[in-house]
């Protein structure tokens, strides 16, 4: 067997959640591969709707393992806050949720550091969303970072101790005034819910899943375009969210890649700073954030929305091998007399079809324009059933991605999803 990734193709918010929710039912284990409570998967069941932050999106099928792999970076805090929300919906997830001792913990002074950060860049800010993810990854990548195996070990609070330290002054040259005494209270009581769960191995569960023929789906979080080394640098995350961060998330080989499962709005949208070309600034961007019901799961925020872009699209597939693409909200489009797509970037008066290396330059997107299908489609079921000017839209994606586009997801719900 091999394992399948699925991840978002653009800057976050795609629809990741409800995807692997739908795809559940088909793996006996989900994993997620990077990122921290910055991620939010938003999953829908008829009239209700839960968010989770950093717990793999399988957790609602009783019958599926799901595992928070060594790439990730964990707030006990935040943890424990999304156990409680799950037990009072009636999910047990002591069974069914492992936690690798690999990864990284997140530390109320990475909280601070975060912000204090973010505070000092002033108008470039890159719009954390200030929950330490950034100041995690440098202590990890300085080899300093705590992980949830060391709380296993009698040293662990030396080992706290030592390095809140240094946070403390790092702390000092940024002048930024904090109090972290409640919320470390409340971490280091939250770090009891996490020696409550089983601490595993993760690259030796994950690969004697594979090899004992278990069907194994890894669970990106935020989207390509955020890519720590491939994404709009510097207003990315501090992850790899590609489908190469699978690999050295979870310990699994190149040669162990399945499916990858590339997940996409029907048009663009972007929380926070950095580029986006195809950003609308008038009356059908204000129609796209409100249908849509643009706002961040984690932050709030409201989201900048904007037309499909197809060049960074295609440049998304190319770097994460795109097998099967899923198109998301198609039916926030239903009203729209006329829709774009973004096909090629005017940069510098020359036209290109590549994403450039300077995210911050001067991008004029040209576009190719469709008539809209101008009806509700959130009760079709079938593609046959889907409206010629829908029908179009998908198959020029398909022809211009030169990927299929598998699924097309006609609202919120479970149900509400067309597998072609």
């Amino acid at each position: 067997m091999k394992v399948d990734v699925v991840l978002g193709l653009q800057w976050g918010d795609e629809g990741k959640g409800k995807i692997v929710d739908v795809l559940t039912p088909n793996y006996g284990v989900i994993a997620r591969f990077q990122g921290g409570p910055n991620a939010g998967h938003t999953l829908h069941f008829g009239t209700t709707s839960h968010v989770l932050h950093t717990i793999p999106s399988g957790i609602f099928r009783n019958d599926t393992v799901n595992i928070i792999g060594s790439g990730v970076v964990v707030d006990p805090v935040i943890f424990a806050a999304e156990i409680k929300k799950l037990k009072d919906v009636g999910v047990d997830c002591s069974k069914t949720l492992k936690i690798a001792k690999k990864a990284h913990l997140i530390l109320p002074t990475h909280r601070i550091l975060d912000a204090a950060s973010e505070a000092a860049k002033g108008k470039s800010k890159i719009g954390s969303t200030l929950k330490g993810i950034g100041p995690t990854y440098m202590d990890k990548t300085g080899r300093n970072g705590l992980r949830v195996g060391d709380i296993l070990s009698p040293e662990f609070m030396e080992r706290y101790a030592k390095l809140k330290a240094k946070h403390e002054d790092m702390l000092k040259s940024f002048n930024f005034s904090y109090d972290i005494s409640e919320y470390e209270n409340q971490w280091l009581e939250a770090i009891n819910s996490l020696r409550e769960f089983e601490i595993i191995d993760c690259e030796y569960v994950i690969n004697d899943a594979v090899n004992n023929g278990e069907t194994v789906l890894a669970e990106g979080a935020q989207g390509a375009m955020l890519d720590i080394d491939f994404g709009s640098y510097p207003f990315v995350t501090s992850s790899n969210t590609i489908c190469a961060g699978a690999c050295t998330g979870l310990g699994i080989a190149p040669s162990k890649i399945g499916n990858v499962y590339g997940i996409f709005k029907a048009y663009c949208t972007r929380v926070g700073s950095g580029p986006f070309p195809t950003e609308l600034f008038d009356q059908d961007g204000d129609k796209l954030c409100e249908i849509g019901r643009e706002f961040g799961s984690t932050t709030g925020r409201k989201r900048r929305c904007g037309w499909l872009d197809i060049v960074a699209l295609k440049y998304s597939v190319m770097i994460n091998g795109v097998t099967e693409l899923i198109m998301m909200k198609a039916d926030v489009m239903n009203e729209f007399e006329n829709i774009k797509i973004a096909t090629a970037y005017k940069v510098n008066g020359e036209i290109t079809n590549a994403f450039p290396y300077e995210a911050q330059a001067e991008i004029e997107p040209v576009y190719t324009t469709f008539k809209g299908w101008n009806c509700n489609i959130n009760d079709i079921r079938t593609y046959q059933q889907f409206p010629d000017e829908l029908k179009q839209y998908v198959e020029f994606i398909e022809k211009e991605t030169g990927v299929p586009v598998k699924i097309v997801s006609v609202g919120p719900d479970r149900e509400e999803t067309i597998i072609r």
